[in-house]
């Protein structure tokens, strides 16, 4: 993996301002409505998936290779340019922190599905619901919905916060934008499907891989961060260690037991994806999700962004060997 390019022996005061410059940036600005860098990704790696794709891993690992150079590349290269120039270097690291992170959007969308269920909208949130989860929502009631919107706002609270923050701090920007491209690849062709189930390996693996410490770390922050939402952080962390391992996802089970534990609730359980039904371990001893848990799930999102940005902003302060 790249390493951060700051000056050796000192603390990366640019990188730490840029991480929190661009998570303030995404709090108050949001995404952009046109031309996101994550979207134009998308675009540049679905043209490559039409000339590289065949039914086979080989195909799959080159073709998740040329998509991480494609995103690390530029980013790279703005990084050395940058490097004697500290106000460049902030800057861009913001930039870059702001286009990869989503805790606006993410609580934004959720918050959109709360105010359906509140108002006894249930179609309306039906409607909604696949902003934020892939799952059919045809078939779910308030309760289902609810506990759907809890799983993706805990999930996503590692995958589009805590995750890049943290590869930002260890390898700077070329982390931040290897970090999204291999999520957002997993999210393109990492999925169980006759045309993906070869070709995706390689992406879906690396998402794993890239995953793993950022998931429990979230974890770990949830718990910390228990009390905003009423929860204790020794019982949540328990309920991260007893249930987490139980999810099929050696990732998502972490982020989604910790903040079940945090609330209260319990969550897993049957689901619909494509018309194929799954049955998902439960994770949690608490009550079944309610609509207003999903404000009390955005809620611990948000102290969890705050205390990310607080961890990765302090390792970049970790003087460079």
């Amino acid at each position: 993996m790249v390493k951060r390019t700051g000056t050796a022996g000192t603390p990366d005061w640019p990188l730490a301002g840029g991480i929190a410059a661009g998570v303030l940036a995404d709090a108050v600005a949001g995404d952009p409505r046109r031309g996101h860098p994550v979207a134009l990704f998308g675009r540049a790696a679905t043209i490559l998936e039409r000339g590289l794709y065949a039914d086979a891993k080989t195909r799959g690992v080159i073709f998740t290779a040329c998509c991480e150079a494609l995103a690390i590349g530029p980013a790279l290269a703005a990084a050395r340019i940058t490097r004697r120039r500290p106000p460049a270097r902030l800057a861009w690291a913001g930039t870059v922190t702001w286009a990869v992170t989503g805790a606006r959007s993410l609580t934004t969308e959720a918050g959109r599905v709360h105010r359906a269920l509140a108002a006894g909208d249930l179609a309306g949130a039906r409607l909604l619901l696949p902003n934020l989860v892939g799952r059919d929502p045809a078939g779910l009631d308030a309760a289902g919905i609810a506990r759907a919107v809890v799983e993706s706002v805990a999930e996503n609270t590692s995958d589009a916060i805590v995750a890049p923050l943290l590869w930002g701090a260890l390898a700077g920007p070329p982390g931040l934008a290897g970090y999204r491209a291999a999520n957002t690849l997993d999210a393109m062709v990492g999925h169980h499907s006759p045309r993906y189930e070869q070709f995706g390996w390689a992406s879906a693996r690396l998402d794993d891989v890239v995953n793993w410490a950022p998931a429990r770390v979230t974890a770990l922050l949830t718990a910390a961060c228990a009390p905003v939402v009423g929860g204790r952080p020794a019982a949540a962390w328990r309920i991260a260690l007893d249930y987490g391992p139980r999810h099929p996802s050696p990732n998502a089970g972490w982020c989604e037991a910790a903040f079940a534990g945090a609330l209260g609730v319990q969550l897993g359980g049957p689901l619909s994806y494509a018309g194929r039904a799954e049955h998902r371990p439960e994770l949690g001893a608490g009550r079944p999700a309610e609509p207003a848990d999903i404000a009390r799930a955005s809620r611990l999102c948000r102290s969890v962004t705050a205390a990310a940005t607080a961890l990765a902003a302090s390792l970049t302060l970790v003087p460079l060997g």
